[in-house]
């Protein structure tokens, strides 16, 4: 390409790979001796300052704002304090200095102080749960499904579930001391722990579908199971109301009354809060694991009744299994039961996922990675 004329705004301008150039207004063809010669006509224009380099006028400008102080960067919390309660996880660390005061006070008080432990690990390990489902349900109904739980367990309707289903059904649990090998006692799970127990905790998510189908608006959005996240949110809540009772009343009581006999009290209620932690912790992929699941499944029987029965079904054999996997687990080996633990964890998020890919309400999901901001 050459350049020809006497106009003193003419230059080259840019031709693609092929040698394809768009003619605009301005531009020649002229054939010469020596060929044919083009001619592109591009204005010159001032050349604007480059990013990153202020005028003379604007850094002083910009001196003087930075220089500025104002009362709501010497007091934050004057500008931002609206927004605390929806970016700043207001109300956990609310619930956070509670707890840590009750717990000041509670020293000295072995049976108060492990209450307040196991509450306020339990209500973290939920509010994960709550995070990850991205659905606003209102806390007392939660609330209301972990204390159902509670009273079913302490009602003679547990006398009838064991009845039915560790005398009539072959879930015996092995009395202590009994061997047993790794088959039969995960048969003995499935039937005594796992269909039970999953049965029992999906209680107050079935009766508040029922109830649901019974009400009104609003009250019939609040407190129904419409969707999957519905389920695993009043099913998790479930699960952390089990999870609390079973451990405070039988697994922490009965060791540390076995250690006191032979270590005495001090040790006794040592290994009673080391197991507390655990327990209450691991129950994310544990009880609420399990009862979530089978929370999904549930939800997932509103949006398509014509297979509630196949649906339900599958997914309470499979938390049943998880369950009884677990318990099997632990007599075998620990690494095995990290890995039930896994994939029991594993099948929880991946309801949770769907459930949120299948809500009718995904746009107003406020659900994100924990691990990266909105």
């Amino acid at each position: 390409l050459s350049q020809t004329g006497t106009r003193p705004h003419l230059s080259h301008r840019t031709v693609d790979s092929q040698g394809c150039q768009t003619l605009q207004t301005g531009d020649r063809i002229s054939l010469g001796i020596d060929g044919p010669e083009f001619i592109f006509e591009t204005p010159l224009t001032p050349h604007p300052n480059k990013p990153g380099f202020p005028t003379a006028n604007q850094s002083f400008s910009n001196a003087g704002e930075k220089e500025g102080l104002t009362f709501t960067q010497l007091f934050p919390i004057a500008s931002t304090g609206k927004h605390l309660s929806q970016k700043a996880y207001l109300y956990p660390g609310i619930a956070t200095v509670i707890f840590v005061v009750s717990m000041f006070v509670a020293v000295g008080n072995s049976a108060a102080f492990n209450f307040l432990l196991a509450a306020y690990l339990s209500g973290a390990a939920y509010y994960f749960i709550y995070q990850l489902c991205g659905k606003h349900k209102p806390w007392w109904i939660l609330f209301c499904s972990a204390l159902a739980t509670v009273l079913i367990l302490l009602s003679p309707l547990l006398i009838g579930f064991i009845v039915v289903f560790r005398e009539i059904l072959p879930g015996r649990l092995p009395a202590e001391g009994e061997q047993i090998s790794f088959l039969p006692f995960l048969i003995r799970m499935f039937f005594g722990a796992g269909l039970m127990e999953e049965l029992l905790k999906a209680l107050p998510v079935l009766g508040a579908m029922l109830l649901g189908n019974l009400l009104r608006n609003p009250w019939r959005d609040r407190i129904g199971v419409w969707e999957p996240l519905d389920g695993i949110l009043l099913g998790s809540a479930s699960a952390v109301g089990f999870t609390l009772l079973e451990t405070l009343g039988q697994y922490v009581p009965n060791i540390i009354q076995n250690v006191t006999l032979q270590a005495g009290p001090d040790a006794g209620e040592l290994v009673g809060l080391q197991l507390l932690i655990p327990r209450i912790l691991g129950s994310v992929a544990g009880h609420m694991a399990y009862s979530g699941y089978l929370g999904y499944f549930i939800g997932l029987s509103a949006l398509k009744p014509r297979k509630r029965w196949q649906i339900l079904g599958v997914g309470y054999f499979t938390a049943s299994a998880l369950h009884a996997l677990w318990n099997a687990s632990g007599s075998a080996s620990v690494l095995l039961l990290a890995a039930v633990g896994v994939l029991s964890y594993a099948f929880l998020v991946a309801a949770i996922l769907k459930a949120r890919a299948l809500s009718p309400n995904r746009a107003q999901n406020f659900a994100t990675r924990i691990s990266s901001e909105k």
